[in-house]
């Protein structure tokens, strides 16, 4: 009888060094595979494989799609892919952005609870936000295990506190030091695997990480039209209430929760606010030009229309300016992303 031995992890801000915790402190001979989503730039080069694997006494790297799962390695999600789970192998994804990652953790996290449900261990470190929260969610479902950074313990608490709040009956909440002990206790805990049919919201959005035609053709897809534009594409975003937990997706599969499309929102209005700040100051140094001009050729009347519309934008220029000033001090992203820098 198998044990707990899908472990899927996610973490984002802080992750680098919480997960060389975790490879130094889980044993070579551990029953169970480890898969791994850590937020990275989509063009950018990972080296989180090779620091894993100085740290620890377990092999790290990328997987190729298609790999077959194997016990006692760990898989790193490669820069620009979804890291995603079938039964006995992995599949990586150029699918549409979760909560604006690629690779996002809810993706691995539903896929592995669609494809293995009660081996699943699912576990959330510290970053920024709730990605993950859904995967979670997900895995909780499925009848797999929650185990969560407790927020004390945690550079970037945000993660772990969304998890907390949203996801029912979460297993463990445990600082860093205390989670490789309880990963290999339960990786050699027996399951008994049970048929449970698997939601129908799991299955679409695992079809959909994958950008599977059917489900984006598919217009029984669940959830409602929210009034929101997906800002990633700009097409309408479905909202997807599970509990208290409330997301968007929208047709080609673009997904945020509350908090990530809150800090979208806002990155969208300080974009246009820059637009309109230099708007404003090209049309006021154009107008200022003109005048001068106009009063080189002694047309005086017109050379003082241009230089109050040129003061009328510098004036809202001036108002825009301390919107973006005011703005800057107090940005979405750090409402619950204060570390809690305490040792481990």
């Amino acid at each position: 009888m198998p044990g707990h031995d899908i472990i899927v992890v996610g973490t984002s801000a802080g992750g680098v060094e919480a997960l060389t915790y975790l490879a130094k402190n889980l044993p070579p001979d551990i029953k169970a595979a480890i898969l791994i989503v850590l937020h990275v730039p989509s063009h950018a080069t990972s080296v989180l494989p090779r620091i894993l694997k100085r740290a620890g006494n377990l092999p790290v790297h990328h997987p190729q799609d298609g790999e077959a799962i194997v016990l006692g390695r760990i898989y790193v999600a490669p820069p620009n892919y979804h890291l995603l789970v079938k039964r006995g192998y992995i599949t990586l994804s150029r699918g549409p952005r979760e909560n604006s990652h690629r690779p996002a953790i809810d993706p691995l996290f539903r896929t592995a609870a669609r494809s293995y449900g009660r081996r699943v261990v699912g576990v959330i470190l510290t970053g920024t936000l709730d990605d993950g929260t859904a995967g979670l969610k997900a895995v909780k479902m499925r009848g797999g295990i929650a185990v969560v950074q407790d927020p004390k313990n945690a550079m970037f608490a945000g993660m772990s506190r969304s998890a907390i709040k949203n996801v029912d009956d979460i297993d463990y909440v445990l600082p860093l030091a205390e989670i490789p002990f309880v990963l290999v206790k339960l990786a050699n805990t027996p399951v008994e695997e049970v048929e449970k049919s698997i939601p129908n919201e799991i299955e679409f959005e695992s079809d959909i990480a994958e950008l599977d035609m059917e489900a984006v053709d598919n217009d029984g897809r669940p959830g409602k039209p929210s009034g929101f534009s997906c800002p990633d594409c700009g097409g309408s975003l479905w909202e997807l209430q599970e509990g208290d937990l409330l997301r968007f997706r929208c047709r080609t599969g673009h997904a945020y929760s509350t908090e990530t499309l809150l800090a979208e929102q806002s990155d969208a209005l300080e974009d246009a606010l820059w637009i309109a700040l230099r708007a404003l100051k090209e049309k006021s140094s154009l107008a200022n030009r003109m005048a001068k001009r106009m009063r080189d050729r002694n047309q005086i009347l017109s050379a003082e229309r241009l230089h109050q519309e040129a003061q009328d934008c510098d004036e809202r220029a001036a108002v825009i300016r301390e919107v973006l000033l005011n703005s800057n001090r107090h940005p979405v992203a750090e409402l619950n992303e204060t570390p809690d820098l305490q040792e481990q």
